[in-house]
């Protein structure tokens, strides 16, 4: 099920994600998918951000993306915080969050999962969505 998912966020690297922010109003940022790991969807931020304290306050959140061809994916799950240092680690292998955080220790690098991960693959064919 999710690899369908996994191959659609690593071929579109830039994903756009909603959060409802502490003032109440829906915020959208650009984001990027880390990795799926023993089935969870691994993201990463900085926790002196304002995403970081918007999840923190309300974990439900939406990650939007789509392809060159138009298809587009609508993820929706409750980010979940874990200090994971296995999971930081691998997230080093890319060098843009590399060149943000240097080290996977770094106090202010967060990582987080969607707990339970639901949402579609649509497209303009006419043919029904990717449910998931």
């Amino acid at each position: 099920m999710m690899n369908k998912v996994v191959d659609f966020l690593q071929a579109n690297p830039v994903q756009y994600l909603g959060t409802i922010g502490r003032d109440g109003k829906a915020k959208c940022r650009p984001f990027m998918f880390c990795f799926e790991k023993d089935g969870k969807l691994w993201f990463c931020t900085n926790n002196q951000k304002d995403v970081y304290k918007d999840m923190q306050a309300n974990p439900e959140v939406e990650v939007s993306v789509s392809d060159p061809a138009y298809a587009w994916l609508r993820l929706h799950g409750r980010a979940v915080f874990e200090d994971n240092m296995e999971v930081k680690e691998a997230c080093m292998a890319n060098s843009i969050v590399k060149g943000q955080y240097n080290t996977a220790d770094n106090p202010i690098f967060v990582v987080f999962y969607l707990e339970n991960p639901h949402g579609v693959i649509a497209d303009f064919s006419g043919n029904p969505p990717y449910e998931f």
